[in-house]
């Protein structure tokens, strides 16, 4: 993919010290920390390597990149590791996509305490899956997903939400058998939906009674019990939203639907149109007007608030395992859903093919396609050292 002309770093080096100056009630030094790995990817500014391609000897310059998981431009590779991981644990059936989104009266709850909420969505979306998955009633099986949280929409406003991927079956109760689910369904939305309400609610009321949960500015008023207990019984009073998909493709269909979800950022470099007066101008999709396609255009500091709202606590997982890929139990339960599932060699063959690809370089040679491989390595000192003076010096 061609490097798109205008980049997040870009807009960063263009507000300048403004944005950081008029931000400061808020910022701090982890966004400090990302703003300034975002500015130096990519740059001398981290060193960087040679690369020679094996075949005619071409030879490239590489500057490193700074791997910080919210910079637009370090997540493909990442993502693609991620991938080649899980295709030995895809199963050869098809998968359904479910989506888990919090209510927007809690969205300045969440970005008060990310940690907590987040966890609390992760938790109470995956109980619910569990639990409807083993009723008799829908599918009466132990099933097996990964969760990844986005916390973002299109116009980048703070939207949580948790996209499951989850195998359209799963286990018998006494692991014996592989329980399929119906041709075109999985499990039904409005049964989820109130399920997931009734866990988080239970979740919330438990993290405000075990003092989990902080409370600034507006909704300082929600610390007295009183008040928390009326905004919780004010959530029951409409729908949570749930959506799923219909169970679509195998294991090579659900590997590459994948990569669209699993390591995003709130918005890609190759999203942004342009910067004119100070202002940034992107699509985004209408959903409420059947994905229609708009332009908007943002102010450049307006744009910068948005994109940091999207950090992530420290530390924090944003894709977790569960049900029988949970990570104490992946190893027991998933050979034995490959027994039961009674994979064929051509099943084996569709998710062991894109094995061995993952040894091909991540580069090709721009002139005969060869593999490139790292010859030299050079620190940031070193670049500026073999760079050239700069034109004011150059007489």
């Amino acid at each position: 993919m061609s490097r798109p002309p205008l980049e997040v770093a870009d807009l960063i080096r263009a507000a300048g010290t403004t944005f950081y100056q008029g931000s400061q009630k808020w910022f701090t030094w982890l966004h400090l920390k990302i703003l300034t790995a975002i500015v130096c990817c990519r740059t001398s500014t981290l060193g960087g390597h040679i690369d020679q391609c094996s075949r005619c000897g071409h030879r490239a310059i590489s500057f490193h990149s700074c791997r910080n998981r919210h910079c637009p431009k370090c997540q493909s590779n990442a993502r693609d590791r991620w991938l080649a991981a899980r295709r030995r644990e895809l199963l050869p059936v098809p998968y359904a996509h479910v989506v888990f989104t919090l209510p927007g009266q809690l969205a300045p709850l969440a970005l008060q305490n990310k940690s907590e909420i987040y966890s609390l969505l992760f938790r109470a979306s995956a109980e619910t899956l569990l639990t409807v998955a083993r009723d008799g009633r829908h599918l009466g099986a132990e099933i097996g997903f990964f969760s990844v949280l986005h916390s973002w929409n299109q116009q980048l406003l703070h939207h949580p939400h948790v996209h499951c991927v989850v195998a359209a079956g799963g286990l018998s109760p006494d692991l014996t058998r592989w329980i399929a689910a119906r041709s075109g369904f999985f499990l039904p939305v409005r049964v989820l939906s109130r399920v997931f309400r009734g866990k988080f609610v239970a979740g919330l009321r438990e993290l405000h009674a075990t003092g989990k949960l902080g409370f600034h500015g507006a909704l300082a008023g929600l610390a007295a019990p009183v008040a928390f207990a009326a905004v919780l019984r004010s959530l029951f009073r409409a729908e949570w939203v749930v959506y799923a998909k219909r169970p679509f493709g195998g294991a090579e269909h659900a590997l590459r639907y994948l990569g669209c979800y699993t390591h995003r950022v709130a918005i890609s470099n190759h999203r942004l149109v342009a910067l004119e007066n100070g202002e940034v101008e992107l699509p985004w999709r209408d959903s409420a007007h059947h994905n229609k396609k708009r332009l908007m255009r943002l102010a450049l500091d307006e744009f910068l608030r948005r994109f940091f709202l999207h950090v992530l606590p420290p530390g924090f997982v944003r894709i977790r395992h569960f049900g029988f890929l949970a990570h104490r139990r992946r190893a027991k339960l998933l050979p034995l859903c490959f027994v039961l599932l009674a994979a064929t060699a051509e099943s084996q063959s569709v998710i062991s093919k894109p094995e061995r690809d993952i040894s091909r370089s991540l580069w090709t040679c721009p002139q005969c396609g060869g593999p490139m491989a790292i010859v030299e390595r050079f620190t940031a000192a070193e670049a500026r050292l073999r760079a050239p003076p700069p034109p004011s010096q150059q007489q």
